[in-house]
């Protein structure tokens, strides 16, 4: 055993950083930054045909992953992390060196599948080449707004959302201050909504929905009475709710919608620490309501869209280009921070996007 170790150890190697997953938080249970490790380790100095190495640059944490920390992710489209192994998830980086025909040393490149390391060997033909002059060189962007948060927004609204002009719809967001709501509520207005309501957790959230982001209101869910607020802020009623968060708030909002309305069921954050099925079901009343109004509510997956991505991303693009979708980003440097910020992320501690960067 001995002699291995030592053969290991004298193996000539780059030491790079890494993320391992140390420990699941529960099914029931609340993640917290020590469910994570920063390690130091080695990776080969050399690549093989077809492979890149890449410096990562920015990495996400997104709400979804809290699936990814049970042993069963209870979808059929993610593979839970594994104890000892290095966590992934979205990640863009620099191609320092190249055996693969279509990319070349300095090109940008992203990833659903990026280790959390500060150095990877990477199969090119995962990679997808980016253009940063499509957002105005924030290459962060490709994670959020130009990525898979943004066509999130966009495909959840135009495929399950039934919005046109000139239809005078109130639209209302919840988790609205977050990576997808910020962007569904104002693409909802792109759109053609005439109304769009946030529902968000602390004034400073509420604020910047209606100052920066164009909503015409926000709630503050955990100071005002969502209830008499929505009653208040949309007379008509609610004929499309961008829903992330589940529970509570949703069977307000869902009280308080339109005959033949919709739901744009995109998260369901309030219960990705509780074991429940994913759509959690609704409470006998308020499924009531559902069925006597014709509310839909299918359950929107992004990744059955992918051949609407191409021409999606650059509508979205297009609009981050011409200053029609604001974008806000909360930043945290460094791999090693990166546990605090999913725990944060998890706790709505950020404005948009939540991004990790982990070099310059």
């Amino acid at each position: 055993m001995s002699e291995i170790q030592c053969e290991i150890a004298a193996e000539p190697g780059m030491i790079i950083q890494r993320v391992v997953l140390s420990s699941r938080p529960g099914k029931n249970g609340v993640p917290v930054a020590e469910n994570f490790r920063l390690e130091q380790s080695t990776m080969a100095d050399t690549i093989q045909a077809g492979q890149v190495r890449v410096r990562t640059l920015y990495l996400s944490v997104d709400p979804y992953m809290r699936c990814r920390m049970n042993e069963d992710t209870g979808s059929d489209y993610l593979l839970p992390w594994q104890l000892s192994q290095v966590v992934d998830g979205g990640g863009i980086g620099v191609v320092e060196e190249s055996k693969h025909g279509d990319l070349a040393k300095g090109d940008f490149v992203t990833s659903f599948n990026w280790p959390w390391q500060t150095v990877a060997i990477l199969d090119g033909s995962s990679l997808q080449k980016l253009v940063p002059q499509l957002v105005n060189g924030c290459l962060s962007y490709f994670l959020g707004a130009a990525g898979i948060t943004g066509l999130t927004a966009l495909l959840g609204i135009r495929e399950k959302g039934h919005v046109a002009v000139g239809a005078n719809q109130t639209m209302v967001v919840s988790g609205a201050a977050g990576a997808c709501g910020s962007l569904a509520g104002q693409i909802g207005r792109l759109e053609g909504c005439s109304r769009v309501v946030g529902i968000a957790g602390t004034d400073e959230k509420c604020s910047i929905l209606v100052q920066e982001m164009g909503f015409d209101a926000a709630i503050n869910y955990k100071k005002e009475d969502v209830a008499k607020q929505l009653h208040e802020l949309c007379p008509g009623g609610v004929d499309v709710y961008f829903d992330n968060v589940g529970g509570d708030i949703s069977d307000t909002v869902i009280s308080q919608m339109n005959q033949n309305s919709h739901i744009i069921l995109c998260g369901q954050i309030s219960q990705y620490n509780k074991d429940v099925p994913y759509p959690p079901p609704l409470p006998p009343d308020i499924e009531k309501i559902r069925k006597e109004r014709n509310i839909t509510r299918e359950r929107f997956l992004v990744l059955n869209y992918m051949d609407k991505q191409e021409a999606s991303v650059l509508q979205l693009c297009q609009w981050i280009q011409e200053g029609k979708l604001k974008v806000r980003e909360t930043t945290v440097e460094g791999l090693a921070n990166i546990g605090a910020a999913f725990q944060s992320m998890m706790n709505g501690g950020n404005i948009g996007k939540q991004i990790v960067s982990v070099s310059k």
